[in-house]
């Protein structure tokens, strides 16, 4: 009896994660809530504490608030903190404690990580967070010493170091938090830096680092020993290269003259601005350009992108590339009269296929109902309702400015937006639905017309 109750409650891989998260997001409210978070004697509110912990462990980035100027370096530590957990996953950094402590990992942990990580299965899975852990470390290593010499030529060294090493961290976890409003009439994101090509590359670099995830990483840095790259690492390099030059072209000609955001530039300004934004606007939320006054065109663009989002196994949201992709196959296929999806001279399961339909169903549904919620309860014109919904759902963090002028309905609204895109919806169907028998038997064939 006792055996069969300890089965009976003992929780699925999605059920941990999500309850990870949701302890992790109430621990970060209460300490954002306390007087020494806040810069001088401002207050926040619960709502907001809980709105700012949702999107920094969702590593989402919009903000409620102005993060430079009214955190204290102890809210901007406990907010970065949470970036970080969010970004490589609590299972991720608890498999570190683990390995420091020499534990050893459990089977029931090895599916919860396979959970976390998007991964095939339990086998290297371990051996994978290793990496994971030893390649986020370098990479918002290099992005800190590089954005803290370039920050050194205009601000005190401690504090382009405490800079650099925000941002590299922040902007790898494709979060998009910044310091710059506690800097005097300073725009809002890397908008001062519109023209730096160092500053822009280097957040470019990041930003792509972390979105196309830490498999396909780990096969570029083995790429030259074994002369080989995965399917999954194919499609996710061809289709991020394939996403970023087209909506880089397609910025660069919509906002082309615009005069409030490319036409003052230079051609290199333009350029670079067009790529930062192609890059961004999948999931990090940075931007050099000011996203309120573009072309409603690129702005519905921005807004496919976001849905698109990242790649699997990253802290970017989204449907992700590979979805898209397979949504993409399905459909030539279907012209060219072909029953089966090849990509890479590689058959795609019809299980996959599925899947990627589902996930892009759901999440469709999620962001209409939700956009159909809040122009019921906010004062704000449709397409900026849309545009921050994708953003918080795709966990992209870009905003047209409805987040700081949201009610307290909507923020929690929001938040809970931001939580469910952070988890997916097939991950929480599976925490909310028992996954049923398998049927042992099979109905006959029916036709239905269709087109």
């Amino acid at each position: 009896m006792i055996n069969n109750s300890r089965k009976k409650f003992r929780l699925s891989p999605p059920q941990v994660l999500a309850i990870g998260f949701v302890l992790i997001i109430f621990v970060g409210s209460i300490l954002l809530s306390l007087p020494i978070s806040l810069e001088g004697e401002g207050q926040m509110t619960w709502n907001d504490a809980l709105f700012m912990a949702t999107s920094a462990t969702c590593v989402t980035g919009l903000s409620v608030i102005n993060t430079g100027a009214h955190l204290s370096n102890f809210g901007e530590i406990v907010l970065i903190f949470l970036v970080q957990i969010g970004g490589l996953g609590f299972m991720t950094m608890s498999t570190l404690i683990a390995l420091v402590l020499r534990r050893r990992i459990s089977f029931q942990e090895r599916l919860i990580l396979q959970e976390a990580m998007n991964h095939e299965s339990t086998e290297g899975i371990v051996r994978l967070v290793r990496k994971v852990l030893i390649y986020a470390l370098y990479i918002e290593l290099a992005g800190a010493v590089l954005y803290t010499i370039r920050w050194s030529f205009e601000m005190p060294i401690g504090k382009a170091v405490y800079f650099g090493i925000f941002h590299s961290i922040s902007i790898f976890n494709n979060a998009g938090f910044d310091l710059f409003g506690s800097l005097p009439e300073r725009p809002g994101s890397l908008m001062h830096y519109v023209e730096d090509p160092i500053i822009n590359i280097v957040s470019m670099l990041l930003v792509i680092l972390g979105g196309i995830g830490f498999i396909v990483i780990s096969d570029l840095l083995t790429y030259p020993k074994n002369k080989k790259l995965t399917l999954h690492s194919k499609v996710v390099l061809s289709a991020s290269a394939g996403l970023i030059f087209i909506g880089a072209l397609v910025i660069f000609i919509f906002e082309f003259t615009n005069t409030h955001t490319l036409q003052p530039l230079s051609p290199m300004g333009k350029l670079l601005s067009s790529l930062l934004q192609s890059v961004s606007s999948r999931s990090a939320g940075i931007n050099t350009i000011d996203i309120p006054f573009m072309r409603q065109a690129t702005q519905f663009f921005i807004i496919i992108m976001m849905f698109i989002g990242a790649s699997p196994g990253s802290s970017g949201g989204g449907i992700k590339v590979t979805t898209f992709v397979i949504l993409v196959g399905a459909v030539i296929a279907m012209m060219r009269g072909n029953e089966e999806i090849v990509l890479f001279r590689r058959r795609i399961s019809k299980e996959r296929i599925y899947k990627a339909i589902t996930f892009t169903l759901l999440s469709f549904s999620l962001i209409v109902i939700a956009t159909i919620v809040l122009t019921i309860t906010e004062s704000y014109p449709f397409l900026g309702v849309l545009f921050e919904v994708t953003s918080a759902y795709a966990t992209a963090g870009m905003s047209m400015g409805l987040t700081s002028q949201l009610t307290e309905f909507g923020k929690i609204f929001l938040a809970i937006l931001m939580f469910i895109g952070r988890l997916g919806p097939v991950t929480l169907a599976y925490i909310l639905i028992p996954l049923p028998e398998k049927e042992h038997y099979r109905y006959p064939e029916g036709k239905i017309t269709i087109g």
